[in-house]
């Protein structure tokens, strides 16, 4: 087999991500999605459990919070023992443990943060949902490289110090953008934001205001964990060097090829196919997509690292 050929690369170590989130047993959101998105992207990936999940292609039926001292444990055993290029911060699960999850990040300020923390479609936490919203907002947010928040999660966030808005347009898009740049996120990535009817578009912001927007066809069906596989993308590629920018347009590339080949793996809504490109190279090299495979995983269309 190809593989069996492959160098001794037994001293070379991919870049590690720790991820803080909530398990789905379906794999579409949260760790499970993560860690196949790292692996795509050629990182392995550590996993601090803040949440177990119970749910299906079609629905969330409840969540279980993890105690918050096995939040913190889980996160501080494995700092001590590897290096860390990257944190990605998901579903959080309580305030106590965003106020554990901001300390352990605090003690690492060189190293990049993404902030993933909304999943909207979670259950509802009721009366705790907007002290967990301020929570994030004042011990996270200060601390994230890339805040990723969609249109509709932004005024959310926005309504913890402002009146609620009726009518969301690019001023006011805008205005909270640039307000939660000021609470201390270095970017702030927006996805849903104003374009074409026939598209979508992102918009990343930075102090200075808008970085770049990117607007792309409209693929059509009905996702879970599409805004899971982006953000873990963009921690992928800073893990791998890459600067903001660069990194928010190759992960976007490859979100857009994953939800272009997802599949129906239930009744519910489609799963984004992470390992389109190992599919395609098994396709191209027969049925056991064993012969050649190094030459053609290397010359397929990849998000370039």
């Amino acid at each position: 087999m190809a593989y069996l050929n492959l160098p001794n690369v037994q001293n070379q170590t991919s870049s590690l991500i720790l991820t803080f989130g909530v398990t789905d047993p379906v794999g579409a959101i949260g760790i499970q999605a993560d860690l196949a998105t790292f692996a795509a992207m050629g990182c392995h990936g550590l996993t601090v459990i803040t949440a177990i999940l119970i749910g299906d292609t079609a629905r969330i039926e409840d969540t279980q919070d993890i105690d918050v001292d096995w939040v913190a444990d889980q996160a501080r055993v494995v700092l001590e023992d590897m290096p860390v290029t990257a944190f990605k911060v998901g579903y959080v699960g309580s305030i106590e443990s965003v106020s554990a999850i901001a300390e352990i990040v605090s003690d690492y300020p060189d190293i990049p943060l993404i902030l993933d923390p909304f999943i909207t479609a979670m259950p509802d936490p009721g009366i705790d949902g907007e002290d967990i919203l301020i929570a994030i907002r004042e011990l996270l947010i200060p601390q994230t490289t890339v805040l990723l928040l969609s249109a509709d999660e932004l005024s959310r966030l926005a309504e913890t110090w402002r009146e609620p808005i009726t009518d969301a347009n690019e001023d006011t898009l805008a205005m909270d953008a640039m307000h939660i740049i000021e609470l201390g996120a270095e970017f702030l990535f927006v996805t849903g934001t104003p374009c074409e009817i026939n598209q979508v578009a992102n918009t990343l912001f930075d102090s200075s205001g808008i970085v770049r927007h990117d607007p792309w066809q409209r693929i059509s069906g009905a996702f879970a964990g599409a805004g899971s596989t982006l953000s873990a993308a963009i921690a992928a590629m800073l893990a791998n060097g890459l600067e903001v920018p660069e990194a928010v347009s190759e992960a976007q590339e490859f979100t857009v090829a994953a939800l272009t080949h997802a599949q129906r793996m239930g009744m519910g809504r489609l799963i984004p196919d992470r390992y389109f490109w190992a599919r395609e190279s098994a396709e191209a090299n027969g049925a056991d997509g064993t012969a050649g495979a190094t030459d053609s995983i290397s010359s397929l269309d990849l998000p370039k690292l």
